[in-house]
């Protein structure tokens, strides 16, 4: 690709010749405002607040979108330009319900950061009629409140182009214009499923996930109760950001230590349930090679990629692995196998996770995840709610020493800590199976193969003289490409991982947010995974069947993988949605 020269405040700027005046003022270090466009999502040019001068043009452009030509003289930060920016953040303003100090994402919302940059003050706001919606609460996982909405379509670009689902868009016209879904129904009422992508992307508080942590402080209050946490891989990748960490720094030990502090009385690691989710589902994979069963086996991991399949797959459910979710495996040893050993009443125990995915929301109350006959588990909360709540109660994160995890479920392999990465569940799998399957030590324990953000990867492993053939997509429309091709008999593998969010667990629904400038120029799959990749190394067990907390408990409770007690207790069963 040529380049083209351009001025940009003056400044010589040469740039590839099918760049936007944004991206390349990117080059030049310039700093254009953007409220809807998102890179690779959202560029539409819809909210007027990156528009630029240029030179002969007769109105101001957006730069989002507008592309350069040779010669091209561009102004960013002109009277012209920094007035029209103010005024459109005005006439937003004069339809948003201006709550901030309760808000949710008050002092992490991109359009109070804008305001106070283009010093924005209260008497500023028009007066003028408003719009009035009422909350959306009929999800599981989130609400939606379009008093704060403006308008950006943030959440539509990621739910239709991303995921290829496009439940929520634009109705009415005009002044009454509102995001929602077809003829008013509630969110609830269609066929999301609870990725939470939306709430990822919305730069302000018009939706987020429903906050359990009142719950959780009341069940820690309670002196009769058994509070017990477990965190899944992917948290530890990330919440440091929501304290000044840099992006992809694990903080492991400080949330270990956090979680103590709030006061839960055991703090065990979801990377326990994960090796044992291995254990199950290579066993499941193994016996169906072996057996003639269906194939490909898909992983059964992701809860929102399940709901997904559940509406737009239900012929390939049989292909789904029948194994639960490590979050789901875990709760239900808890609450049998641990419960037992500690003589608790299953009354008095508080199941709670911490999780990067709201999908996790929904999944909780699933048909047959009541393995002791009470839920596996009773509470989850995001990252996103467990920063809020470190910050609530007082507690100087980063000051806090570095803890481990409680024995024995907080033990937890290499290959377990990858899962919170698209292509680790895979990989995770790959070193026990293949070491099943040919009845050697493996020597190189990295499938490099099925490493990486790309949205559809694909790899083939001779082992015991079998070619197995391997699929790993994330991101729900990655998933809807794949699978189509699976369906129409245009693709033969034996396993397949799908992951519903994009770049995987580090990249969920309930991760920190990210605002829009970082998102733009920075990969956060990229840089949470590598501190998963980088724990798996340094981990001195890097498979999961040589973790001697699991060993025990098939030695002690299960007798051995694919056992009668462990179908009862760790698998489930799916049904047919309607897609709507």
């Amino acid at each position: 690709m040529e380049n083209v020269n351009i001025k940009i405040n003056g400044v010589d700027v040469s740039a590839p010749a099918d760049s936007t005046i944004l991206q390349a003022a990117k080059l030049a270090h310039i700093d254009i405002p953007t409220l809807c466009y998102l890179k690779d999502i959202n560029e539409i040019g819809a909210c007027r607040i990156c528009v630029v001068e240029v030179k002969g043009a007769r109105s101001l452009v957006a730069s989002c979108v507008y592309p350069v030509n040779e010669g091209m003289e561009v102004y960013t930060n002109t009277p012209k330009v920094l007035e029209s920016r103010k005024k459109t953040l005005q006439l937003i303003l004069s339809n948003h319900r201006k709550e901030c100090l309760s808000c949710v994402r008050s002092g992490d919302c991109e359009l109070q950061k804008l305001c106070r940059d283009l010093n924005i003050e209260d008497e500023d706001f028009y007066a003028g009629e408003t719009l009035e919606f009422e909350t959306d609460e009929s999800a599981a996982h989130m609400y939606r409140d379009n008093t704060k909405c403006i308008l950006c379509r943030r959440c539509v670009g990621v739910c239709g182009n991303i995921q290829e689902i496009g439940v929520i868009g634009a109705n009415e016209r005009g002044f009454a214009t509102n995001i929602g879904c077809a003829f008013d129904a509630g969110l609830g009422e269609t066929s999301c499923v609870s990725c939470g992508q939306c709430i990822a992307v919305c730069p302000v508080g018009a939706i987020s996930e429903k906050d359990y942590t009142d719950d959780v402080l009341a069940a820690i209050a309670d002196p009769e109760k058994h509070v017990i946490v477990q965190t899944a891989p992917a948290v530890r990748a990330a919440i440091g950001e929501a304290f000044g960490n840099p992006m992809g720094t694990s903080t492991e030990g400080k949330m270990a230590a956090a979680l103590r502090r709030i006061g839960f009385e055991k703090v065990f690691d979801t990377n326990f349930g994960a090796d044992l989710t291995i254990m199950e589902e290579a066993h499941e994979f193994l016996d169906r090679v072996k057996n003639g069963g269906t194939l490909p086996m898909i992983t059964s991991c992701s809860p929102g990629w399940v709901k997904y399949c559940e509406h737009y797959f239900p012929d390939l459910l049989d292909n789904l692995s029948s194994c639960k979710s490590p979050q789901q495996m875990f709760g239900a040893i808890l609450k049998t196998y641990y419960a037992k050993k500690m003589n608790w009443n299953l009354e008095d125990i508080v199941s709670v996770s911490v999780m990067p995915c709201t999908a996790k929301k929904f999944e909780i109350h699933r048909d047959n995840q009541s393995a002791a006959g009470v839920p596996d588990l009773d509470i989850t909360i995001t990252t996103r709610e467990l920063s809020r709540l470190i910050k609530r109660i007082g507690l100087d994160y980063n000051s806090l020493p570095d803890e481990g995890f409680d024995d024995p479920l907080g033990e937890g392999s290499g290959a377990a800590v990858i899962f919170g990465a698209t292509g680790g569940v895979m990989e995770a799998a790959l070193r026990t199976a293949v070491e099943e399957l040919s009845g050697d030590k493996l020597e190189n324990l990295d499938f490099t193969e099925v490493r990486g953000v790309e949205g559809i990867k694909e790899a083939t492993y001779p082992v015991a003289g079998m070619d197995v053939k391997v699929a790993v997509a994330s991101g729900l429309g990655n998933a809807r490409k794949l699978l189509t091709k699976v369906r129409n008999g245009e693709a033969d593998y034996h396993f397949i991982e799908i992951m519903g969010c994009p770049g995987g667990c580090v990249n969920g629904g309930g991760q920190p947010q990210v605002h829009a400038n970082i998102r733009n120029s920075v990969d956060i799959r990229k840089e949470r995974a590598k501190a998963l990749y980088n724990l798996d190394t340094a981990n001195k067990n890097r498979k999961s069947h040589e973790n001697e907390s699991i060993k025990k408990l098939y030695s002690e409770f299960l007798g051995e993988p694919g056992s009668h007690k462990a179908h009862e207790l760790l698998h489930t069963t799916y049904v047919k949605r309607s897609v709507n």
